[in-house]
């Protein structure tokens, strides 16, 4: 005879009908996954000032007197020339703000803190705007390359004949620039131009786009012997390919940033600089720091980029720099506050800063460019 089949009685489904797990119990991992982040790199590689009041901090730069002569004896000593000065200014731009609004029902059903969560999102938004307006003055600094050049693109500059100046380092092509032995040799002649233009070599970083830094432990990037010298520990390389890691190129800590650009030995894009209408370039996208061209805080002139100088610009690869290339100026540094509204039954989060940024000597930064495809 044939067994018969039972009916079970499935606790986990819904009025005896669907999904036989519907109702049973969902445990708490203790974990919350959040989106990916970016941290903040470049305030460590900026020269940073802290004030307590004030719209702006400046910065005085000293000339050259440097003239000697030999004495003939009896004559007077007259000096010749003055020492010529000038100064910098870093204007505080408008309170940057990140903010939540988190209900109260919400947060009475939610079995985990979500506060903490959102703060610690508001403060990677905060730290994002930072390092992509210091890598824009960054390039601007490096791309100064003249008197003419440094009037187009710092801010509140006056004109000053002692400013010194360094040229960039230039590859042929988009494809050179992502190979090992190419970024070795780049970084070896940015030095030489720093040192030769009398700049401090102690201090100094370079910043590379994330794509490039890791196309260089590709085979790929291997074009010729020399490209593994980096990782030759008998003639001093100091790379890994166990952790991908590059700590060091003559004498030069290396960090890398998404921010520089993305792409490959085919193609390149950079969403530090987007051409806005009526032929402005306003820097960044929506998640930036928008608008940054607001009447009343006057700050579009600082990110903004002329015309003239976009297709230089998108070209910057990597930078070696000395923290005196640009400086920051805090007037309010990270804070975070929290508010129970009782008119609205939830709490407000508000995570803020306010600083300024500016290029403060154009001669402490170097680009390695390439074209964009």
């Amino acid at each position: 005879m044939a067994a018969t089949n039972y009916v079970g009685h499935r606790s986990g489904e819904v009025n005896a009908t669907g999904n036989s797990r519907a109702l049973f119990l969902k445990l708490y991992a203790g974990e919350v996954m959040t989106a990916f982040q970016t941290k903040n790199i470049m305030l460590d590689y900026c020269r940073v000032r802290t004030i307590k009041n004030g719209k702006s901090a400046q910065f005085i730069m000293t000339g050259k007197n440097r003239a000697a002569a030999y004495h003939t004896p009896g004559n007077e000593l007259v000096p010749a020339a003055r020492a010529k000065h000038t100064e910098r200014l870093v204007t505080i731009d408008d309170l940057l703000v990140a903010h939540q609004f988190i209900p109260n029902i919400d947060e009475a059903m939610q079995h985990f803190d979500i506060r903490s969560v959102y703060t610690d999102e508001a403060s990677y938004g905060l730290a994002k705007v930072a390092d992509k307006n210091i890598l824009r003055m960054a390039i601007k600094a490096a791309i100064a390359t003249d008197a003419t050049k440094v009037a187009a693109l710092v801010q509140d500059n006056v004109a000053w004949t002692d400013e010194d100046f360094t040229a960039n380092v230039a590859y042929a092509t988009l494809a050179n620039s992502m190979k090992a032995d190419y970024f070795l040799d780049g970084i070896v002649e940015a030095k030489r131009i720093l040192e030769m233009a009398g700049a401090p070599l102690d201090g100094m970083v370079c910043v590379v786009a994330t794509d490039l830094y890791y196309n260089m432990f590709k085979t790929a990037g291997i074009s010729k012997e020399t490209g593994l010298h980096m990782f030759d520990k008998d003639i001093g390389g100091g790379a890994s390919v166990t952790d991908v890691n590059i700590p060091t190129i003559a004498g030069i800590p290396v960090v890398r940033t998404p921010h520089l650009g993305t792409g490959n030995a085919s193609g390149w894009t950079n969403s530090l600089w987007t051409v806005g209408g009526s032929g402005s370039n306003l820097t960044g996208t929506t998640n930036d720091a928008a608008p940054l061209g607001s009447a009343e805080s006057n700050r579009a002139a600082v990110y903004d980029l002329p015309a003239t100088y976009m297709n230089t610009a998108q070209q910057v690869r990597a930078l070696v720099m000395h923290k005196d290339a640009v400086a920051t100026v805090k007037l309010m540094d990270l804070s975070v506050e929290s508010e129970y509204q009782i008119n609205r039954q939830g709490t407000l989060l508000v995570a803020k800063y306010a600083m300024g940024h500016n290029v403060l000597r154009p001669a402490m930064a170097v680009a390695l460019t390439a074209p964009v495809a």
